[in-house]
């Protein structure tokens, strides 16, 4: 088999994976697309506020990677239940989400009221601006606060749309995603500066619309689930019982909670990455936090493709496809590769444009231009390993994952970053890339991993 007919497909092929990657592209483009906005509307009133809430996202993102964990695992069986239109599968795979993301819920919101201040003030540098510092603090404290009323509605959407992409279906979630920005959008504009006689609200209002904008992407994912049981026959008495069989509750939690410490692990390592990071001061913080807003809008290729080898690699193990599988899997990666390549280098001629859309100082500026170019070099490196990591999810070697990412993580990552951070003199754009060339080492892992076949299991199979 020559090299073109080894990694890419044909015309099918590609409809096949857009079918499934571009309503997910579109709603991660659209929802990165209105974070930057929010971002910009923040950072216009200040460096302060904005950095306030990239903190508090930042401690966030460990919740809600905690939910795509636990999700992810039981995902597994998910996709490969639907591979095989085992519907009672499925219906026990929904409860056994519900479950284990309530039990995340209460001990999140726990952990965020009794230690926020305490978590935000860990990110808090800088020698000779201690009134900025406390102003930072008090904007995290105050956005805090009320983005804990937006975590139940989030953690139920997720329940819902996760399940519903799993059987193939991203249009619907994609369109809940779309007006949920939308929602945001419009409410951060009202909010944040007060226009059309809404109060002037600052951080408060942007934390007000994403909670109310959450509640509304919810009820449109839920609302449609239930009123299409044609289209999702696994909704039929879903909740008729709120039995989970033992077997599969074991099955579940053998392979499934491996990769739900996985992502507690890999969002805490990259949240203390961050803090080693945020040593260089509060302007390393702001710039940090415009480049990686930035550079997530045109992650979406790579993040799409991820989950179209979650799905379709996921159906065609459950099918017992394994050939297929290999040779769909190979493809996806190299597209997910190359696509990265040719957006990294638009990013990297494009980088100095986007800070100046942001009202801070022009060292501010300067920094988060670099930090984009480096994070655009990074793309196709990043764009490897997310596929390489959902091509071993998807056939539940989620032990292989959990020490390839959030293990290599702890262990390489964070001492280098912790040693270069505090011990050397190293500029932050110089940090950030020698910390993010470690990836390289797992790039070589994953790669032989991937090969090797280790991942062609079913596991739902009788």
């Amino acid at each position: 088999m020559n090299i073109r007919k080894k990694l890419f497909g044909d015309k099918a092929f590609y409809r096949m994976v857009l079918g499934v990657t571009v309503p997910i592209m579109i709603q991660n483009g659209i929802t990165n697309f209105v974070g930057l906005l929010d971002n910009i509307m923040v950072g216009r009133i200040g460096t302060e506020q904005m950095s306030g809430i990239a903190i508090v996202n930042q401690l966030l993102m460990v919740f809600n990677l905690a939910i795509f964990g636990a999700i992810s695992g039981v995902g597994i069986f998910s996709a490969q239940f639907f591979g095989c239109k085992n519907h009672q599968g499925v219906r026990h795979t929904l409860r056994f989400k519900i479950y284990v993301c309530m039990g995340i819920l209460v001990l999140g919101i726990f952990a965020l009221v009794a230690g926020g201040e305490q978590l935000i003030m860990l990110y808090l540098h800088g020698e000779g601006n201690d009134q900025a510092l406390q102003a930072t603090l008090a904007y995290g404290k105050e956005y805090l606060w009320v983005m804990l009323a937006g975590l139940f509605p989030f953690v139920i959407e997720e329940v819902y749309a996760s399940t519903l992409r799993e059987g193939g279906e991203t249009k619907v979630p994609m369109i809940a995603g779309v007006v949920a920005v939308l929602v945001n959008l419009a409410l951060n504009y009202l909010l944040i500066f007060g226009k059309f006689g809404f109060p002037e609200l600052g951080v408060v209002g942007a934390a007000i619309a994403t909670v109310i904008s959450r509640y509304v992407q919810a009820a449109v994912v839920i609302v449609w689930t239930h009123r299409n049981p044609d289209k999702m026959p696994f909704i039929v008495g879903a909740y008729r019982e709120l039995r989970v069989p033992v077997q599969l509750t074991w099955n579940i939690t053998k392979k499934g909670t491996p990769l739900m410490f996985n992502e507690i692990l890999w969002s805490a390592g990259v949240a203390i990455m961050t803090q080693c990071y945020s040593t260089r001061g509060l302007d390393a913080v702001a710039a940090l936090n415009i480049s990686t807003v930035i550079s997530n809008l045109f992650n979406v290729v790579f993040v799409a493709m991820g989950s179209a080898v979650s799905i379709i690699v996921g159906q065609l193990l459950g099918a017992g496809k394994m050939e297929e599988a290999m040779d769909t899997d190979r493809k996806l990666i190299a597209f997910a590769v190359l696509s990265s390549v040719a957006i990294g280098a638009v990013v990297v001629l494009l980088a100095p444009l986007f800070p100046q859309l942001y009202n801070t100082s022009d060292e501010v500026k300067r920094l988060a231009a670099l930090l984009l170019r480096v994070a655009a070099v990074c793309m196709p490196v990043f764009a490897f390993l997310h596929t390489t990591y959902f091509t071993l999810r998807s056939g539940g070697k989620t032990i292989i994952t959990f020490l390839f990412d959030s293990v290599f993580l702890w262990c390489v990552s964070i001492p280098v970053a912790y040693v270069l951070s505090r011990h050397t003199g190293m500029a932050i754009a110089a940090l950030y890339l020698s910390c993010q060339m470690l990836d390289l080492i797992k790039c070589v892992i994953g790669y032989i991993l991937v090969k090797k076949g280790v991942w062609l299991n079913n596991i739902v199979a009788e």
